[in-house]
């Protein structure tokens, strides 16, 4: 499919319902609602082509579940309940689908073959694999340290060993792997990462009733968990919040085309994840968080933003982890600021659906943006964006930062691949008409 985006509309509306659920909440609650005791009720589940295969491997694990519009119903079987999977599980395009999977694998102890597309098995696995051996799991990934992760299971009513475990890079789903291994524990895991990462997996174990504990130790962020016996975890029943991964791209949109204002109403705002406000915040952007409060232990609220003129800025260290997904989009303010913007500390890019730190210079390349990559980050200098034809490399971020950018650009944008933008946020492009974006699609054979 190729979409056509026109320049010069302004964007005005207000958005709930509209805006997908969070993903990495609706990931975890899926699997999470597996592991209880009971039936849980889920409502505003991102339905969407990251959080299918979670669905089919609940399916895969003997799990049963339902879904009702975007009202998924799980009815737990407990960890001891599951069932090892008849055929390999293929976890898609979704990392975290696959590490998240293989925490809860090893934890119940069952063998498991664990795979995905070609994208996901040039992502590196040998961040959970190796602590994941530490811990006694019987697991070993491709002769490259990538998927497929294949886990040979245990004997029952065997148990694995609680570790101190050091991360090298902060990742909420290395972390959340290891934290839901710990529940097949002896005693106490801990985990150091550098930075403080997305807490999704610790507020919502700690609300189903397992001990988690979490501190900032001589710099680093120190998770502890500690499973309850016997291991009997509370249903899950949660509204989830709107993605404010999906929220950056209309929040950026508005900023940058003049006359615009919109309202985004019940997004999660956890401080994990609003780096990329602060960010804007600090780049002259005219956003204001309302209705702040906590729903199901997550920080949520609306969003109101107006355009604005936008100056450049740096981003690097902890920052980076708080906005790791929204770089394509900030690339894209960065474009229309004035003055140069600087990324580093940001290598991390390099090994997400595509290298997206390659791919976004490149086309941002082809629609005139003065972008030069670094090793782990680029720098741009704003004030330019030309139109033409670009790819989006089968990376939905990237997908819709480069129909946001054909807002500003001094002719039309056509982006081939755009139906990729499906994989986290299903009806972008209706959203951007609805609230004003002059559009053409043309879908292919």
């Amino acid at each position: 499919m190729k979409t056509t985006i026109y320049p010069g509309a302004s964007l005005h509306g207000t958005l709930e319902r509209e805006l997908p659920g969070d993903k990495s909440i609706s990931h975890r609650a899926a699997l999470f609602a597996a592991l209880a005791d009971g039936q849980s009720e889920i409502s505003h589940f991102q339905v969407s082509g990251v959080t299918r295969p979670m669905l089919q491997a609940l399916t895969a694990l003997k799990v049963p579940w339902t879904l009702d519009g975007d009202i998924l119903s799980v009815t737990g079987r407990g960890l001891s309940g599951l069932h090892a999977p008849s055929f390999p599980i293929d976890c898609g395009n979704s990392a975290t689908t696959l590490r998240l999977l293989a925490g809860v694998l090893a934890a119940a102890g069952l063998p498991a073959v664990l795979e995905g597309s070609p994208g996901l098995k040039r992502r590196p696995m040998g961040r959970i694999v190796t602590p994941l051996q530490q811990m006694g799991v019987p697991i070993s990934a491709s002769p490259e340290g990538c998927a497929p992760l294949r886990l040979a299971g245990r004997p029952a009513g065997s148990r694995l060993q609680a570790q101190h475990l050091i991360l090298a890079v902060a990742s909420a789903q290395v972390k959340s792997c290891l934290l839901l291994a710990g529940l097949g524990c002896e005693g106490t895991t801990c985990i150091d990462e550098p930075g403080p990462s997305r807490d999704h997996t610790e507020r919502m174990l700690q609300s189903m009733g397992v001990t988690v504990r979490s501190e900032v130790r001589e710099g680093k962020n120190c998770v502890s968990l500690c499973p309850p016996s016997p291991l009997k975890l509370t249903p899950l029943h949660l509204n989830i919040p709107g993605d404010p991964s999906a929220a950056a791209f209309l929040i950026v949109a508005a900023l940058i085309t003049e006359g615009s204002e919109l309202h985004i109403q019940n997004i999660c705002l956890n401080p994990t994840r609003t780096g990329l406000i602060e960010v804007l915040q600090e780049m002259g952007g005219d956003i204001q968080l309302l209705n702040e409060h906590l729903e199901g232990g997550e920080p949520c609220g609306n969003v109101r933003v107006r355009s604005s003129r936008l100056h450049g800025t740096s981003v690097s260290g902890e920052r980076v982890v708080r906005m790791i997904d929204e770089f394509p989009i900030f690339a894209v303010a960065a474009a229309a600021a004035e003055g140069e913007s600087v990324v580093s500390d940001a290598a991390e890019l390099r090994l997400k659906e595509s290298d997206r730190i390659s791919v976004l210079a490149k086309e941002l390349r082809t629609l005139g943006v003065d972008i030069v990559e670094q090793a782990d980050g680029f720098s741009l200098r704003g004030g330019k964006v030309q139109g033409g034809s670009v790819d989006a490399h089968g990376d939905h971020r990237l997908a819709m930062s480069l129909l946001v950018a054909g807002l500003i650009s001094a002719a039309p944008i056509s982006v081939r691949g755009s139906e990729c933008s499906a994989e986290s946020f299903p009806g972008f492009a209706d959203v951007l008409q609805t609230l004003g974006a002059k559009l053409d699609v043309e879908r292919t054979l």
